[in-house]
């Protein structure tokens, strides 16, 4: 269900599983708000103590992986490439082509809910350059910049 706010749009996560190809355990964002087609949006990713990597990530100080936070920052972002296509573009895959810049800045743990604030840099063809950054309860807990090409899968 896609909704209209006052800020922007809100994707729950039914619409979400609709739009991009990643499920459990991967699919790493739980809701989009505040999305503005083709200009930004924010991700939410809900971070419980019973997420599959905790156990080896680290089972005495359970933090959630960088390289997780970054795919969450891309999920967010394909969310708001689909809903600025179009219907014809749901279900793509979307590949890195590039991650730069990726600064881990805080400890991402169970019990966080993790906003991803993504915006477009630009877009030419099937490739898009995002900004994101995630934050918890307002702190900056990492941030990068990153590539990535939509195709058919």
């Amino acid at each position: 269900m896609t909704e209209t706010a006052t800020e922007g749009r809100v994707i729950d996560i039914n619409r979400i599983v609709q739009m991009i190809p990643h499920r459990y355990p991967f699919l790493l964002v739980d809701r989009v708000i505040d999305l503005v087609p083709d200009k930004s949006a924010t991700g939410i990713k809900n971070v419980t103590v019973n997420e599959p990597f905790f156990p080896g990530h680290f089972p005495s100080r359970p933090i959630m992986p960088g390289v997780l936070i970054i795919e969450s920052m891309a999920q967010t972002a394909a969310v708001l490439v689909v809903e600025t296509l179009g219907p014809n573009s749901e279900g793509k895959l979307v590949y890195f082509m590039s991650v730069e810049e990726a600064r881990f800045r805080k400890p991402v743990g169970p019990g966080d809910q993790l906003k991803i604030h993504v915006t477009k840099e630009r877009s030419r063809g099937n490739v898009w350059k995002f900004r994101a950054e995630a934050k918890v309860d307002g702190q900056l807990m990492a941030e990068a910049t990153y590539t990535a090409m939509i195709v058919d899968n």
